[in-house]
């Protein structure tokens, strides 16, 4: 006795179309959350600034580094006297810097998951 079985496997899993989607999704949804973090960054600093001059504001952007997104104020130097990171910062001055990145960081957690599902939809369409 014998037996012969035959099987063939297609759509996206298998034809490469759900792993491109995946990837797109990722890096769209990344994208995306690090552009709105720019826009959050920018709202926390102006609380906290007296004269806005809108310099450092218009430095502040986001890049791919490394595969990854990366928000940054393009090098200013005095971005890290303003996060309370800088070696002018308190206790050689009473300057402790503002708050604003952390902050920053705390929405950006906090936002991040529902961003993303804002932008699954239409990579779940290339799926199917």
């Amino acid at each position: 006795m014998s037996i012969n079985v035959t099987s063939s496997a297609s759509g996206p899993v298998f034809d490469g179309r759900a792993h491109a989607a995946v990837k797109a999704f990722i890096e769209d949804a990344e994208e995306t959350i690090a552009q709105h973090g720019v826009n959050v960054f920018r709202t926390e600093l102006r609380g906290f600034l007296r004269r806005r001059t809108g310099y450092y504001e218009s430095q502040v952007q986001t890049d791919r580094a490394g595969g990854d997104s990366v928000i940054h104020d393009g090098g200013v130097v005095y971005g890290p006297w303003l996060a309370g990171e800088g070696s002018r910062n308190s206790p050689v001055t009473r300057f402790p810097g503002y708050p604003h990145v952390r902050l920053t960081t705390q929405r950006l957690q906090a936002e991040a998951a529902p961003i993303a599902e804002r932008v699954l939809p239409k990579y779940l369409r290339r799926m199917e």
